[in-house]
């Protein structure tokens, strides 16, 4: 599947976007606020793309000015243990050099889209750690209702405090009807 924004294209990544992927990885204000240690080399890059990257549903974001890679985003297993089965969660992390141009909140209102219209989901969830103002403002932009904080265990810290919001398909048709 191949998904397109006004600046975007979303599609599968390929080995060949391994260099990419690392060139913004390996920063180290990406992969912690996300959840993830920052990559350490082209390969473990090409080893995400072949083992997380490689599920469904999952794009590279692609910036069409340049033809290359400059984050990553799509639907991933939900942090809700609970969640229905007709529920996802997006997930997303985009290069520095292009924070607070409005190119998520763009990527992920396409996603809220096909999650919706392409996919049939009833329920769309999205997550950020409390102290990622700039994903916050993403998920408030796409229009997602907050729902609660909970305590969450990663790599990098015990007990993170984690904020869930959620979409529900009604809301994101009345939505998209104004």
């Amino acid at each position: 599947m191949i998904l397109e924004t006004e600046r975007t294209i979303l599609r599968p990544f390929t080995e060949a976007d391994a260099a990419d992927l690392f060139a913004y990885a390996k920063d180290p204000r990406v992969g912690p606020i996300a959840g993830w240690k920052p990559h350490e080399s082209v390969e473990e890059s090409l080893e995400i793309i072949h083992t997380v990257f490689s599920a469904p549903n999952t794009f590279a974001v692609v910036d069409r000015a340049a033809n290359r890679v400059i984050g990553s985003a799509g639907f991933v297993q939900p942090h809700k243990a609970d969640a229905p089965a007709s529920s996802s969660e997006i997930g997303y992390a985009l290069s520095p050099g292009f924070w607070g141009r409005g190119i998520m909140p763009e990527v992920g209102r396409e996603l809220l889209r096909c999650g919706f219209e392409e996919l049939g989901f009833g329920e769309i969830w999205c997550t950020h750690y409390q102290e990622n103002s700039q994903s916050r403002r993403v998920i408030e932009k796409c229009g997602f209702t907050y729902a609660f904080t909970e305590k969450l265990t990663d790599e990098f810290f015990p007990d993170r405090p984690t904020c869930f919001y959620f979409m529900l398909r009604a809301q994101w048709e009345e939505g998209s009807r104004g």
